[in-house]
């Protein structure tokens, strides 16, 4: 049997933030600059995303981690964690992230939420797979709070003649961003009420009962994972879209943290596509 390849880590960057705000009541967004952001610009994809590598500050470590060396070195409990998160944007000055914050829940939110200008990030470099495809007829962008920094991002690089629609589900009114679209591509902002994220089915009911529109489309659906089945279900079962039509993929999954989450990608549980 042969071993998998062991894919090389991607190179890390560390990045000073230099603002913090909060655009809803539970999004944050940090920017935060380094030196050279050229792998950030040049990135071709809308759902671009890094690797945060946190560390124990009692520990004195001092970025960039050799993090195989400290993986020899260091107590299982020592050991630095990474959480993942879609890039919104990034300018010629800086770069910005949204975290989605839901009181002390998780270990990136409510380091976000406490984060001020200086306070230092670590990033790797960034990986994606989507962007629209400026050929198809209509799109269809489909995902939750997790999934809105990427919307908005492909919302943005959509030819101005682009048709389609982006449904994205949040909390409630206060919960909506101001967005750029074309004209003929509708925002459709759905409310999951006091339903505890990833537990109402808003999502994939409002998917399903949409018409696609006439020619080839392109569909990027992101989110917490068994409403990413839902909608795998809506888009080859019932559509037949093809493989390469869809963008589809689990950002999160209910009752899972991101370490546990990871790991279920390789079990039948975290199978989406």
């Amino acid at each position: 049997m042969t071993d998998r390849p062991v894919r090389p880590p991607r190179p890390q960057h560390v990045l000073e933030v230099t603002s913090s705000e909060w655009v809803t009541p539970h999004i944050v967004r940090l920017r935060a600059t380094a030196a050279d952001l050229s792998a950030f610009r040049e990135s071709p994809y809308t759902d671009r995303y890094v690797k945060i590598t946190f560390v124990k500050p009692e520990l004195g470590l001092e970025p960039p981690y050799d993090l195989p060396a400290l993986r020899e070195t260091l107590a299982p409990e020592d050991l630095p964690v990474t959480r993942t998160y879609t890039i919104r944007e990034v300018t010629d000055r800086d770069l910005a992230i949204d975290f989605v914050v839901h009181g002390d829940e998780g270990l990136a939110a409510p380091w976000a939420a406490r984060a001020v200008p200086g306070d230092r990030l670590v990033v790797s470099s960034p990986g994606g797979g989507y962007a629209p495809d400026s050929s198809a007829d209509w799109h269809l962008l489909a995902g939750d709070d997790s999934a809105l920094p990427a919307i908005a991002a492909a919302l943005e690089a959509l030819a101005p003649d682009a048709t389609g629609t982006a449904f994205i589900e949040v909390q409630g009114p206060d919960d909506e961003l101001p967005l750029t679209a074309p004209g003929g591509v509708d925002v459709v902002w759905l409310h999951r009420g006091e339903a505890v994220p990833g537990t109402s089915s808003v999502l994939v009911d409002a998917v399903a009962t949409w018409a696609p529109r006439d020619g080839r489309g392109h569909v990027f659906a992101h989110g917490e994972r068994e409403a990413m089945k839902g909608l795998r279900d809506v888009v080859f079962g019932r559509w037949g879209l093809a493989r390469d039509q869809v963008s589809l993929s689990g950002y999160w999954a209910y009752g899972r943290t991101e370490d546990r989450f990871q790991a279920e990608k390789r079990e039948p549980i975290g199978q989406i596509i």
